[in-house]
């Protein structure tokens, strides 16, 4: 079951309102004895967190179907970048990180207790039967906590950005559990910042006609422009449009660009030399876009264009334009009950 944005936290009685948990996505079955995890596109997580399923194993009281979220609480709230580092080929170093950062899974949904199919239950009547199959239950599973409190759940839209949740999740309390729907509604944190254009991405097969994405940077503390993220939301006709307004800023200078800071990303095991080759622009245009999360110095997700900012030079481009939230404890998280 899936979610689609939301500009805002819907209002009235017919909500529950969540905490938006920044991980991955996962199902749990657990036949009593065995704890496998599985992610929202089919794919088995267990191999990359041997800790969570036999932590499950361990704590979960009964055979039971869950749908919730792998997480790893680092010093400062969730640590996302923790969990990419999981997605590794070798066991041994899956199995060192698993003891260095463990993760855990916060559950917000029960499918299945026991042989009880619950998928067609209210989510009212899945929550209460969640909470009574889990109270007490140890690490490194968790309940989320959840309020019908709409003015609670936009306190807890500000307060919790600091451990790293990235918004609300607003649910029905009628609604039946609908896979592969967006029956859920997401509210997330959204900021517009300033970034200088230091290269960007053809289309694939279309080189020379058709711009793919923009590549995104700030200036650090030093004065070195560092890879943030990418755009790419144009559509067909501003892309091919896009290579008139790009070619007198071409440059084969390495020293542009983000020649001396981070620069985008190489081939990887998802990715290819072509599918990651970029053209490198004089870092003189800045454009404005939106994104939802800064992860240490990078966007988690692809921003959004908004305008272009001719008015703006690029030197004013900088981190600072960004306002990081203030740490909160997950503790606190965990404690925000009506």
């Amino acid at each position: 079951m899936l979610a689609r944005i939301s500009a805002e936290i819907p209002a009235g009685d017919a909500w529950q309102y969540e905490p938006k948990w920044d991980g991955f996505r996962a199902l749990v079955f657990f036949d009593g004895a065995n704890a496998n995890l599985q992610s929202r596109d089919l794919k088995p997580l267990a191999r990359y967190f041997p800790e969570l399923s036999d932590g499950l194993a361990r704590v979960l009281p009964r055979s039971l179907v869950l749908d919730g979220e792998i997480v790893i609480f680092g010093e400062r709230g969730l640590d996302f970048d923790a969990l990419l580092m999981r997605i590794h080929p070798a066991e041994s170093r899956v199995r060192k990180l698993a003891e260095e950062t463990p993760a855990a899974f916060v559950a917000f949904d029960l499918l299945a207790d026991g042989g009880d199919d619950l998928r067609a239950r209210p989510l009212a009547e899945r929550r209460q039967r969640l909470e009574s199959a889990l109270r007490g239950v140890a690490p490194p599973a968790y309940v989320t906590p959840v309020t019908r409190d709409r003015e609670l759940a936009q306190d807890w839209f500000r307060r919790f950005e600091g451990a790293g949740l990235d918004g609300v999740v607003a649910k029905r309390l009628d609604d039946a559990y609908h896979p592969g729907q967006r029956s859920m509604l997401k509210v997330k944190h959204l900021r517009t910042v300033d970034c200088v254009v230091g290269g960007f991405r053809w289309n694939q097969g279309q080189e020379g006609e058709s711009v793919g994405s923009l590549l995104l940077g700030l200036y650090d503390k030093d004065g070195v422009l560092a890879y943030v993220g990418h755009t790419s939301s144009f559509k067909a006709a501003e892309k091919r449009a896009l290579v008139e307004t790009l070619s007198p800023f071409l440059t084969d200078d390495e020293r542009a660009g983000f020649g001396g800071g981070r620069t985008p990303g190489g081939p990887s095991r998802w990715t290819d030399a072509r599918a990651t080759a970029w053209v490198r622009l004089r870092p003189e245009l800045v454009c404005e876009v939106s994104f939802d999360h800064l992860q240490g110095e990078r966007f988690r997700h692809a921003a959004t264009f908004r305008r272009w900012r001719p008015d703006k030079p690029a030197r004013a481009c900088t981190f600072g334009q960004v306002v990081s939230a203030i740490p909160v404890e997950l503790q606190q998280v965990f404690a925000a009950r009506p």
